[in-house]
C-alpha cells in the first residue's frame, strides 16, 4: 500500500502561488491512482484534482490548479495559481483504494490520507 505526506502550504496573499507535494512511500507508486482533496472544519472534504489513466481538476479550479506527477520521485504536485480567499483549506492527497480504481472525484475511492497540509490565501 502507499502513504503519502504532504508539504508545500502556507500563508500567501491574493493572487500568489504556491506548489503542494505529495511524497509516496511504497514501490507500487506508479500504479495508483493519486487525488488531491481540501477541507475546512465542519465541511465535507472537497475534491480538487486526480491524474491517473486521466487527469482532471475541479470546475471551480480549472485554470488555475494544475496536478501532475512525477513517478521516478514517487512524488504529486498540486500547482496553485491565481490564489483566491476562498481555497483557504487543509489540503490532502490520497492514493486510490485500489490499483484497479478508475479517476474518481468521490473521497470514498481513495484510503491512506496523509496528513494535510495547510493553505491560508490572506486578501
Amino acid at each position: 500500500q502507499v502513504q503519502l505526506v504532504e508539504s508545500g502550504g502556507g500563508l500567501v496573499q491574493a493572487g500568489d502561488s504556491l506548489r503542494l507535494s505529495c511524497v509516496a512511500s511504497g514501490d507500487t507508486f506508479r500504479r495508483y491512482t493519486l487525488a488531491w482533496f481540501r477541507q475546512n472544519p465542519g465541511k465535507e472534504r472537497e475534491f480538487v484534482g486526480v491524474i491517473g489513466k486521466s487527469t482532471g481538476v475541479a470546475n471551480s479550479v480549472k485554470g488555475r490548479f494544475t496536478i501532475s506527477r512525477d513517478n521516478a520521485k514517487a512524488t504529486v504536485y498540486l500547482k496553485m495559481n491565481s490564489l483566491k480567499p476562498e481555497v483557504t483549506a487543509v489540503y490532502y492527497c490520497a492514493p486510490s483504494s485500489t490499483i484497479t480504481t478508475a479517476p474518481t472525484n468521490s473521497s470514498t475511492d481513495y484510503a491512506n490520507w496523509g496528513q494535510g497540509t495547510p493553505v491560508t490565501v490572506s486578501s
